[in-house]
């Protein structure tokens, strides 16, 4: 079995992994970088992914996060995608306000341990707990070896004891494991991590002081976010209203125990930039479909006071032209690092020229580095490979039997 990193080796974002036995290939997630766009970035050079070729047997996505599968919107229609249906169809909810989202014609969905074979591969899925939706680990073996791709995981979400599992019973015999380490380096070795339960507490409080509108900047995607707020709305009264795209993803993921259109005291708002979305495509009636459950800005007024509101800084004109600025607090529920980037810079003179408290409530949708260790132990790999880190070299530091490749470098396990 031979094995490249083409992007990741020494990055958060941009992932991907090529692996090949008696000249079959499987691709692993197709990344866009962080710190690029898309129309910036070429793909890295696999064969097959734009002239496809049938020996590129298939690209897995282990989460619909962009720097997981930003790319893959570039390769060629014939490419069998492995994908989770939750995954797959929180892409195609996108897809209603961002065209350009990757659109997979020949989907094979992948599932909690149900093995996939494809040429000479075995491809098991671990489902694990992370900040995006239906996300997985996987097993991939081939010739009498194993390799493990750690994807992106945590210990400390809603669904925490899918790594509590893994660890009392991880596959046998790994020969390489792939694992993310996004938090060394940007978070103390001795960090510890609030759980989601932790945070619905901080939003409960928070709620409760509120004399004015609380408007919520987090990501629509992020499914236990939405889950921890809509419970603090619950558990305090207060009514929680979404944008349209958020609905939408909320109500194409199938998922009845999700908070969703229909919920009590669950609303939709249409934001300026999403109603000319609609008006240039005539999705009139997809707009139609929220209509039972629609707020629009001149309720929203009247309501401020006892109402959460899913936020984005392209939602300011909004709310000034509901007049809902007045006592509002604005809760910060993503990483902190971008409040440093230039880009933002004018968003946070609009909070202080309005008189808008801003408070951070949040936590990694990573694993700490604690919990980086206690997987490793687990998994007792023959070779550890550092991937999705920015922090390589500090690997040797933390972890047993690692190994550094670079970017490009093909090598035999």
């Amino acid at each position: 079995m031979w094995l490249t990193i083409h992007r990741g080796a020494e990055q958060i974002g941009g992932s991907c992994l090529e692996i090949e036995h008696e000249s079959k290939r499987l691709i692993i997630d197709l990344g866009l970088p962080l710190d690029s766009g898309l129309n910036d970035t070429p793909l890295p050079a696999v064969k097959g992914l734009v002239d496809y070729t049938p020996d590129l047997l298939g690209l897995v996505i282990s989460h619909a996060h962009l720097n997981h599968y930003g790319l893959a919107a570039k390769i060629s229609p014939h490419v069998p995608i492995l994908i989770g249906e939750g995954a797959s169809r929180i892409l195609a909810a996108s897809r209603v306000f961002f065209p350009d989202t990757a659109n997979f014609q020949r989907q094979i969905q992948l599932q909690q341990k149900i093995s996939i074979t494809m040429g000479p591969f075995t491809i098991t899925p671990f489902l694990v707990d992370h900040s995006a939706y239906d996300a997985y680990a996987l097993t991939v073996e081939a010739g009498g070896k194993r390799v493990f791709y750690s994807g992106d995981f945590r210990a400390h979400g809603r669904k925490a004891t899918l790594f509590e599992k893994l660890m009392a019973a991880p596959p046998e015999k790994i020969d390489v494991m792939f694992m993310e380490g996004s938090t060394i380096g940007r978070a103390g070795r001795d960090s510890v991590f609030p759980s989601e339960a932790v945070l619905e507490k901080r939003f409960q409080d928070i709620f409760k002081r509120a004399t004015g509108l609380v408007l919520v900047w987090a990501s629509g995607q992020n499914i236990d976010r939405i889950v921890t707020i809509y419970k603090a709305c619950r558990k305090t009264k207060k009514k929680l209203v979404v944008d349209m795209y958020t609905a939408n993803i909320l109500k194409r993921i199938g998922n009845a125990k999700l908070p969703q259109p229909g919920w009590k005291d669950f609303f939709v708002f249409l934001p300026r930039f999403q109603r000319k979305i609609i008006k240039e495509r005539k999705l009139f009636d997809f707009a139609k479909s929220f209509a039972f459950c629609r707020i629009f800005p001149e309720q929203l007024k009247s309501v401020r006071c006892n109402t959460v509101m899913l936020f984005r800084p392209s939602m300011v004109k909004d709310i000034e032209l509901a007049a809902c600025t007045e006592n509002a607090v604005l809760i910060y529920s993503l990483w902190p690092g971008y409040l440093r980037e230039e880009r933002l810079q004018w968003f946070l003179e609009w909070l202080e020229s309005n008189r808008i408290q801003m408070e951070h409530c949040h936590t990694s949708g990573h694993a700490s580095v604690a919990d980086l260790k206690r997987f490793a132990s687990a998994m007792n790999p023959k070779r550890l490979v550092p991937i999705h880190t920015f922090e390589p070299a500090a690997y040797q530091e933390l972890f047993e039997n690692v190994e550094l490749q670079a970017d490009g470098a093909r090598w035999e396990v």
